[in-house]
Parts: structure tokens; sequence; C-alpha cells
């Protein structure tokens, strides 16, 4: 299962630090979380999918997952930069069946690459979920799951 990723070197892979900033720069002058602007589209629906989003991540109240330090947040920004200039690697040898997921307008990690590692995975089945953004598979979760336990029941 690979979501909202492409491989090493995809086109623009190397921006997610700009994007990254530049949206949180935005959520901060707009009061808002910086995930309504980096995973979500600017429709009307990707507003409300966002507001959604964010609301069922506050029902889980037990057992929730730590904030990440701004340490490892600047890491993964880094290694993510890194991934992005690198050299593609040929991934034809891979003959395990993968499900790629993605957004059709995911800016941090352009749509394209998801279409360009399904190419290039001999085994792979691509879903670019409509009007949706990086967290395509947070805006069509019900989908998603029906999807992935499918392709796992395989």
């Amino acid at each position: 299962m690979l979501a909202g990723t492409g491989p090493a070197g995809g086109v623009g892979i190397d921006r997610v630090t700009s994007v990254t900033v530049a949206d949180s720069v935005k959520a901060a002058l707009s009061f808002r979380d910086p995930k309504y602007f980096l995973f979500f589209t600017g429709t009307a629906n990707g507003r409300d999918a966002a507001r959604a989003f964010l609301a069922r991540l506050k029902e889980r109240t037990l057992d929730r997952d730590a904030s990440i330090s701004v340490t490892a947040f600047r890491n993964q920004l880094a290694a993510i930069h890194e991934w992005g200039t690198q050299e593609p690697a040929d991934l034809s040898a891979v003959r395990q069946p993968v499900l790629v997921a993605n957004g059709d307008h995911d800016r941090m990690v352009p749509s394209s690459n998801s279409a360009d590692l399904e190419r290039r995975l001999p085994n792979a089945t691509l879903t670019l979920y409509p009007d949706a953004g990086h967290g395509g598979v947070f805006q069509n979760h019900a989908q998603f799951v029906d999807e992935t336990l499918t392709f796992l029941g395989r």
C-alpha cells in the first residue's frame, strides 16, 4: 500500500518543504490546522472534507499519538527533499501486488508521481480520488477501506 507518494526523483517531490512551510504560514495566519491546506483541495468539497477529517481526528480521546517533535518534522522534510532529488530506481523487479492511492490534486507529492509508480511497478493498481489532495485517503476513507480490503483479499 503506497498512499500519497512517488518514486525517488519524482517531479516536484523536492519542493515538499516549500509547500509545507507556505501552507503552515497560511494556516497560522488563518488560525487553521495546517492539514486543512496541506491535505485537501481548496474547493468547497475539499474544505468540507478537511473539516470532517479534522473533526474525526478529535473523536479518539484515549491512546492518541504524541505530537511530532520539531526535530522529527524537520528531519522528515529533509528526507523527503533528498528522496525527491535522487535518481529514480528501477522498480521492475518488484513483483508484489501494490495498491497506489492518492488524490488527483496532491500539491505536496504531485499526483503524477503516483501514476509514475503504477507504471514502474509491474503489478500495481492505481486509484486517484477526484477533487482530493495529499489527504485523498482521508477524504475518501470509506472507499479507501473497501478498496484496501478487496486488494488484500486477492
